[in-house]
């Protein structure tokens, strides 16, 4: 741009900004930063990280962190605070998050199946599954886990008709299922 037409700017919007950038900064990535504190956190107070949740607004983040014991018992209210106190004393004072954050530690409710460990872990479980590649939501209970690593197959039990066999590379979203 002219001399001349950043003066006509300056004239016609008043002073303009001056902008600088520096390339030589470091750049984190706060989301994955955030979640490495939380499951070294989680793990290393002896349970199992399930799920990582951010909300709230800029100046008062919330994250919600989902828990589950290693030795199938249910999550307590004990093990949320003994956790919770854990990711606060590594939060707090910490440029991760806004210093005015939320934290929420509870059970993993309506947990999500992810990894093939996952879902050997629920043999015998009902699970809700969503695989367009299968024809959509379905539900059924978890009867084997089948296949090497990385071509792993899920049987399940339907209500209705045969065994479905999902291959878990089709499933986008998978949770456990309460049912009677």
């Amino acid at each position: 741009m002219s001399h001349a037409a950043l003066g006509a700017a300056g004239r016609m919007w008043g002073m303009l900004p001056t902008f600088f950038c520096s390339a030589n900064l470091p750049r984190r990535h706060m989301s994955d930063e955030l979640e490495n504190v939380v499951r070294q956190e989680v793990e290393g107070s002896g349970y199992e990280f399930v799920e990582l949740r951010r909300g709230g607004t800029r100046n008062r983040p919330l994250i919600e962190v989902r828990i589950d014991r290693r030795d199938g018992n249910r999550v307590a209210v004990s093990d949320c605070a003994t956790v919770s106190r854990a990711i606060e004393a590594r939060l707090d004072g910490n440029s991760i998050v806004s210093e005015n954050y939320e934290l929420q530690v509870s059970s993993p409710g309506d947990r999500p199946l992810r990894s093939p460990g996952d879902w050997k872990r629920f043999v015998g479980e009902w699970a809700n599954v969503l695989s367009p590649a299968q024809g959509g939501r379905f539900e059924g209970r978890i009867a084997a886990v089948e296949g090497g690593e990385g071509a792993e197959v899920v049987v399940l039990s339907v209500e209705r008709g045969p065994e479905r066999r999902i291959p878990l590379s089709d499933v986008k979203e998978a949770r456990l299922a309460f049912h009677l």
